[in-house]
């Protein structure tokens, strides 16, 4: 008689340990990341983070690998990443990744964060849909890293905030993409309380 399986894959006492990569001073490409990866790029990304325990949420984060990246040491943001059903995550815990159930939807995690990324974000329409429900909350930074050829589509979305527009190349990156830095306006947020 066969030995009947009850492993739950809900509930798994020993998480599987995830090897991350070695990165170098050069970006370089891995499978798990549509961005090109390297130590002087993460250091820049991790920057622009407020510290653990405040919350990041990486807003499309694929295979999670930036985000697990951004969770070890020796950062160790408190950053959760958000994907589509089904999910590609193979990266991240499950502690620090959400699904929602399409393109369409948005993860309500988002009310609490200070920070957003989004990387190669597919669809103009999910940032602004972002930034609409759940801007005025706690956010105030929000990272895109890009093609440059992209970044037309969606700065206007950042109407009222203080962007800063980097060549990724110039932090670690590929010269064709780029890293945007929205922060709130203190001025202008200052004034609409008043």
């Amino acid at each position: 008689m066969a030995a009947t399986d009850d492993f739950d894959p809900e509930y798994d006492p020993e998480p599987h340990r995830i090897l991350l990569p070695s990165l170098s001073d050069s970006p370089t490409v891995h499978s798990a990341c549509c961005l090109a990866l390297s130590t002087p790029l993460l250091a820049h990304l991790a920057s622009l983070f407020p510290p653990a325990p405040r919350l990041i949420l990486s807003i499309g984060s694929g295979y999670g690998l930036l985000e697990a990246l951004l969770l070890a040491p020796p950062y160790r943001f408190n950053i959760i990443g958000v994907e589509v059903q089904p999910s590609s995550n193979t990266h991240l815990p499950r502690t620090h990744h959400r699904v929602v159930a399409g393109s369409r939807f948005l993860e309500p995690l988002a009310a609490e964060a200070e920070a957003w990324m989004f990387v190669y974000p597919r669809r103009v329409g999910l940032v602004e849909e972002y930034l609409h429900e759940y801007g005025a909350r706690k956010l105030r930074v929000v990272v895109w890293v890009g093609p440059t050829a992209d970044w037309e589509d969606y700065k206007g979305v950042f109407g009222g905030w203080e962007v800063n527009v980097q060549g990724a190349d110039k932090v670690g990156g590929r010269a064709w993409e780029i890293v945007a830095v929205a922060r709130k306006d203190t001025m202008a947020s200052e004034q609409s309380v008043a």
